[in-house]
């Protein structure tokens, strides 16, 4: 298929099979769930009152006190006691096959040209690191909630973007699709799309 790159009046062709697949709902949210729940860092950490230290002794005699019988001063009742159903360190991780992930990025990649969410440029190049300009930048080309794609993200084009709500850039080696369905749009660079291409095709 043909991608119109924007303000030359000329197209660039690219791989069907990566950019004209129908879209596959069910596995792409399958995809993102799980690239979600890897970055879960599934730390967190409780507890019980078999863990808690001390309380090996009965705290007070059966009966005459006039307070409630208690065995261990572990239990989950009393302060600094264990935890009921304490949290235990787990890994979120799912399996994803390559081949799965690889025919989401394509759905997703597939779908957002066919929404007309996908703008294609010849380079994306910044004279200096100085967001004002930048964001001059992106009010000309009618851009404002988007995704920069790039082969390589220059240092000016880093600083220049960094404090610019709603607009996030990546190198086309490391997109992912958490990052491809967050914004309202995709800008992308012909070096950068190409690379993409290799990777899907």
């Amino acid at each position: 298929m043909d991608l119109n790159i924007q303000g030359t009046g000329s197209t660039v062709t690219v791989s069907d099979v990566a950019f004209a697949r129908e879209f596959n709902e069910a596995l792409v949210h399958q995809i993102v769930t799980a690239y979600r729940a890897a970055g879960r860092q599934g730390s967190k950490a409780q507890k019980t009152r078999s863990q808690v230290s001390g309380g090996g002794i009965k705290p007070f005699r059966q009966k005459g006190t006039g307070r409630a019988r208690a065995g261990t001063a572990n239990s989950p009742l009393w302060r600094s006691g264990g935890v009921t159903f304490a949290a235990s360190p787990r890994n979120y991780e799912q399996k994803v096959n390559k081949k799965m992930y690889r025919a989401a990025m394509q759905s997703i990649w597939s779908e957002l040209a066919r929404q007309g969410r996908l703008v294609v440029v010849e380079s994306f190049e910044l004279a200096d690191h100085k967001t004002k300009s930048f964001a001059a930048k992106l009010k000309g080309m009618e851009l404002d909630n988007v995704l920069i794609v790039s082969d390589e993200v220059s240092k000016n084009l880093y600083l220049a973007a960094r404090n610019v709500p709603h607009v996030g850039v990546a190198e086309a080696s490391s997109i992912d699709p958490v990052s491809l369905i967050s914004y309202e749009k995709v800008l992308v660079t012909v070096p950068a799309l190409k690379k993409v291409e290799e990777v899907l095709a």
